[in-house]
């Protein structure tokens, strides 16, 4: 764990590198609450913005058009990227943000020359979509250097080809999109099809639990694409478009057994998720608790893309104090869980997990959080451009402007069991 949050890192680096940043983005990574699977067969889904976030900073150096981009990770290293180059040809990190300057120069947005430190409180591989926030912070930065305003559906939209033509994963559009642009305190019901997001408050007294149980995956591999295929042989069979159109019945139409649990899991899935939004919006906490262990069993059984770590995790954190619902979360295989927990007894949940977790040797962290604000310029208004057209300015702390203090209002409390005898950290508005 970081003992400041990746604004504050990022930028001290930064200064350290390249002297005070000329613009800072900022963009949250996600949890999924319920819906997963289903936005790549046109479905809905309901995720929430996390208070963890990627924040990049960067400086102009060269040509605005085809000078080389100098990156500077903290977790990855660095990186030298030229705009009109392969993406294939840089470090797999990497390529995240080379075939964003690839897919934005062929919209005539400027790419080139400017160096960039990068900070991140999004653990990679965890299931909380590190890579669409690198994606949506570097999108933003670039364009907010450039003068030009999209709308978070653009910004999804390119990042979504980030992955899909450039990374080669055949992703939906919610990762992008809720990071893009999710509104503070609200899960966020995405219509896949519509590509609409509706803002769902969280019911009061609750909190949301991250249960990060220590392992790691790709989803560039083998399994996530088997099940998108699955998907796709299912809707032929059946006959539709896309399995979000289908309905129980039609489940015989499908030959392959297989097959026939896949599409079974997405059309349950659906309503699932449409009765978890409406549950929230009465503030039936208890309901959307119960249709997350559903989510979960039909995840294990019927999708089959959980785990004995998750499923322990989630096991664990069923019987924990406070705990109403909790389910494997993003692509499965490995990473994360989610719990909706009462927030009056959220250190008690939060000890009872750590003190039982333990698959493989692992330990757990423990993010509880509310939902944040999508992506912003934490900077944006101190950037200007000079005779010369060259981009100037100075970065304003974090909190210094409307947007800022929106994506820092969320909590986030982590709770790690390697450091069982400090006090919790705090990240967002608390820490400061």
């Amino acid at each position: 764990m970081h003992g400041t949050d990746a604004a504050d890192r990022c930028v001290g680096a930064h200064r350290v590198r390249w002297g005070d940043p000329e613009v800072v983005s900022r963009a949250p990574g996600r949890v999924n609450l319920i819906g997963e699977h289903t936005d790549y067969n046109d479905g809905f889904t309901l995720p929430m913005a996390l208070p963890s976030a990627t924040v990049v900073a960067t400086t102009s150096e060269g040509d605005r058009v085809d000078g080389p981009v100098g990156v500077a990770s903290e977790q990855f290293g660095e990186a030298t990227i030229e705009p009109t180059g392969d993406p294939a040809a840089v470090e797999p990190w990497a390529r995240h943000i080379a075939g964003v300057l690839t897919l934005l120069a062929q919209r005539g947005v400027p790419s080139g020359g400017w160096r960039a430190t990068i900070a991140s409180d999004v653990p990679a591989g965890a299931g909380l979509s590190s890579s669409a926030a690198v994606e949506v912070a570097t999108i933003s930065l670039l364009l907010a250097r450039a003068g030009r305003i999209w709308s978070p559906l653009e910004i999804a939209l390119l990042a979504q080809r980030v992955e899909n033509e450039i990374i080669g994963l055949p992703s939906g559009i919610m990762d992008q999109l809720i990071s893009a642009g999710a509104v503070s305190g609200c899960a966020g019901l995405i219509d896949c099809r519509a590509l609409t997001i509706t803002p769902v408050p969280l019911p009061d007294n609750v909190i949301v639990a991250v249960l990060d149980k220590g392992t790691r995956r790709s989803l560039a591999d083998g399994a996530y694409a088997d099940r998108r295929a699955a998907c796709r042989r299912a809707a032929t069979a059946i006959g539709v478009a896309e399995l979000r159109d289908a309905t129980i019945d039609q489940l015989d139409r499908i030959a392959d057994p297989v097959d026939r649990k896949r599409a079974r899991h997405v059309i349950e899935e659906n309503g699932r998720t449409l009765d978890a939004a409406n549950a929230m919006r009465r503030g039936d906490s208890a309901a959307v608790g119960r249709l997350m262990i559903a989510g979960h069993e039909s995840l294990r059984e019927l999708y089959e893309v959980s785990g004995p770590g998750l499923d322990e995790i989630a096991d664990i954190a069923l019987d924990a104090p406070g705990c109403l619902g909790a389910r494997m979360t993003g692509g499965g295989f490995a990473g994360c869980a989610v719990a909706l927990i009462d927030d009056a007894r959220a250190d008690r949940f939060t000890e009872y997990v750590l003190d039982r977790y333990g698959h493989d040797g692992h330990t757990a962290d423990i993010r509880l959080c509310t939902p944040s604000a999508g992506a912003s310029i934490l900077g944006g208004s101190s950037v200007s451009a000079d005779r010369s057209g060259r981009r100037t300015g100075m970065y304003r702390p974090p909190g210094g402007t409307a947007e800022a203090r929106r994506a820092r209002s969320s909590r986030c409390r982590v709770h790690d069991a390697r450091r069982r005898d400090r006090r919790p950290t705090r990240h967002g508005a608390e820490a400061r």
